[in-house]
């Protein structure tokens, strides 16, 4: 365990850091318990209750790619500044990088972080070409993080995939926390969508499993 718990890497909209107060007094009665998470996000609940195992799944291949990298200790030489001319260059590589088969590079790890941090509001969207489309954030100040070796020793203990709620691994005495994408019009949080049908698949897979479940939205 650390004696502080370091804060999530990057901006999430929904992320439930906010919750750590009302979540941590339940998981402290099941910490011997692998924590698992189908809808990994930001990792604010991961980070916040510091688990000694974890299955951290999620369906957007470009942020476990982003996290898979942490976990070998990332530093990049990137350049970044809240630049508008330097985000579309970026995003456009950034594109060009995941349509060529190179979206588990480093490099895309990076680009992502940086779209991230820069991008309007932390959103992560992105079209049905699979092409992240969100514009520039027109921010005051940003701060950029280039080494991300803080981050190592925890992501290391964790396994992340990506998955759907289906196909992600629970054992019986997992301790499950799921916070699925909001019942809202926006859907496209990564390629496939999120639906009113895989709301209700989530909440009957939960139900299914016989270990504790904490739920949000």
């Amino acid at each position: 365990m650390r004696n502080a718990p370091l804060g999530p890497p990057l901006k999430w909209a929904g992320g439930k850091r906010w919750l750590m107060p009302h979540l941590a007094p339940i998981w402290a009665s099941h910490r011997r318990r692998r924590l698992v998470e189908p809808f990994c996000g930001g990792l604010a609940v991961a980070l916040g209750l510091d688990p000694r195992r974890a299955l951290l799944a999620d369906t957007n291949p470009h942020l476990i790619n982003f996290y898979t990298w942490l976990q070998r200790g990332l530093a990049t030489t990137l350049p970044m500044r809240n630049d508008e001319a330097l985000f579309y260059r970026h995003r456009t590589r950034f594109n060009a990088l995941a349509r060529s088969g190179r979206a588990e590079t480093a490099e895309a790890a990076a680009l992502f972080y940086f779209l991230n941090r820069t991008c309007y509001n932390g959103l992560c969207r992105f079209n049905r070409a699979g092409e992240f489309n969100v514009p520039f954030g027109r921010y005051a100040r940003i701060r950029y993080t280039r080494d991300f070796s803080a981050y190592r020793a925890a992501l290391s203990r964790w396994t992340f995939c990506v998955s759907d709620i289906d196909a992600v691994g629970f054992s019986r005495n997992d301790f499950v926390y799921a916070d699925p994408p909001y019942d809202v019009q926006f859907t496209q949080y990564s390629r496939g969508g999120f639906t009113w049908d895989d709301q209700v698949r989530t909440a009957e897979r939960l139900a299914r499993h016989p270990g504790p479940v904490v739920l949000s939205n």
